[in-house]
């Protein structure tokens, strides 16, 4: 089972900036699209960013225009990169990597990643 591991969390002050990396542990095929999600403490995972295999990329209203998403297809890694930080981005973070088949869809998720916004 290919593991997602992340990295790049941490302790920022509000109006600062973080970048996440999400790289897995072996080569994935049939990547249809990566992302990232978070979950606060007592809620949902929600999603923060996707980017397609053809370099789609789709926001959750609340970080447009602070974050970015990036990827590369040939190291199957995906970034995160997250300016103007604000107290209410404070969540674990997890990658997410799908591939999509003839069969369907399998999704791979990483461990998470905490990202903590002081004001």
């Amino acid at each position: 089972q290919v593991q997602l591991v992340e990295s790049g969390g941490g302790l920022v002050q509000a109006g600062g900036s973080l970048r996440l990396s999400c790289v897995p542990s072996a080569r994935i095929f049939g990547i249809s699209a990566m992302g990232w999600y978070r979950q606060a403490p007592g809620k949902q995972r929600d999603l923060v960013a996707t980017i397609t295999s053809g370099g789609t990329t789709n926001y959750a209203d609340s970080v447009k225009g602070r974050f970015t998403i990036s990827g590369d297809n040939a190291k199957n890694t995906v970034y995160l990169q997250m300016n103007s930080l604000k107290p209410e981005d404070t969540a674990v973070y997890y990658c997410n990597i799908r591939r999509t088949t003839t069969i369907g869809n399998y999704d791979s998720w990483g461990q998470g990643t905490q990202v903590t916004v002081s004001s």
